[in-house]
């Protein structure tokens, strides 16, 4: 599976009494079929996973797959705590339609969770996936940043195809790339971040799982193909102008900040799932004013 390109980590819409609002998320699709994304990331971090049950992850998952073209890869994250637990909800992902699973580090138990116990999970999880795996470490909710060492162990594992790195860190995104490049490994980041300095292949990288993409996925698109056709200048003066928006809608307002940007844009965004707050009338005033400043609204 060919991972190159920008993929948005989707927003799972809610209704006003905290159901799962498929309505409201077949709208946005029908939006995104229109830009040139490689594929879409379903119950990750963005997707607000952890508050939905194993039946509202597939469901969704069912969702999107049905709305989806054929021709877009869609990944679905099957994280669970447990080693059964995820090997189980793998398989289930499967049989919904996903191409591939997205797998977090588990983390309750941290101070367990050496290179050796890691290795040991993914291994179990990529031997019974019948689709492939990749893997997922975002130490800014876990805590836990899947040690390199772990991660080029299991880049020898057939069944394991890359991972989405979430720590920023665009030194340890180049070294996993040279670590791995002859065996196929493919690392996604999640771009952007302070560190980076310009598309995914400016360290190396296949392709960026972009929480910003849900609000600005074309101008995204087309800052990662000015990046792997050489047009630096252009994409250097493109990014300059998303750096802010997305650092609003990641670490300064995090989810209920990208849902109310993705209003403004046309999408639904809606409330988040308890105990998730919505922003507050300054919060929105300094959001919007981001994006304003930077020509988006």
């Amino acid at each position: 599976i060919d991972l190159r390109g920008i993929f948005p980590p989707l927003a799972t819409p809610f209704s006003p009494t905290q159901e799962v609002d498929y309505a409201q998320l077949e709208g946005n699709l029908r939006r995104y079929a229109s830009i040139p994304f490689r594929g879409l990331v379903v119950m990750g971090s963005t997707g607000e996973f952890p508050y939905l049950s194993p039946r509202e992850r597939l469901e969704v998952v069912g969702c999107v797959r049905r709305a989806l073209p054929r021709d877009r890869l869609l990944l679905a994250g099957s994280g669970c705590e447990s080693t059964q637990a995820t090997i189980e909800l793998t398989g289930s992902m499967a049989e919904a339609g996903a191409d591939a699973v997205l797998v977090v580090t588990p983390c309750y138990y941290r101070g367990a969770m050496t290179s050796a116990a890691l290795v040991q999970h993914y291994t179990k999880v990529a031997d019974a996936s019948p689709i492939p795996v990749v893997l997922y470490s975002v130490p800014a909710n876990t805590g836990l940043d899947l040690p390199l060492e772990a991660v080029l162990t299991l880049a020898q594992h057939p069944n394991i195809i890359g991972i989405k790195d979430s720590g920023g860190d665009v030194t340890r995104i180049g070294l996993m790339v040279h670590k791995t490049k002859q065996r196929g490994f493919q690392v996604l980041a999640c771009w952007l971040g302070m560190e980076c300095q310009g598309a995914p292949v400016s360290s190396g990288a296949s392709g960026g799982i972009c929480t910003l993409a849900n609000v600005l996925g074309s101008p995204l698109c087309q800052l990662d193909h000015l990046c792997r056709e050489g047009c630096w200048q252009e994409a250097r003066d493109l990014q300059h102008r998303l750096i802010e928006p997305n650092m609003a809608v990641t670490r300064q307002f995090g989810i209920p900040g990208l849902k109310k940007a993705m209003e403004w844009f046309g999408y639904y965004g809606g409330p988040c799932r308890a105990p998730l707050a919505p922003l507050s009338p300054s919060q929105v005033e300094l959001l919007r004013s981001t994006f304003s400043t930077n020509g988006w609204l």
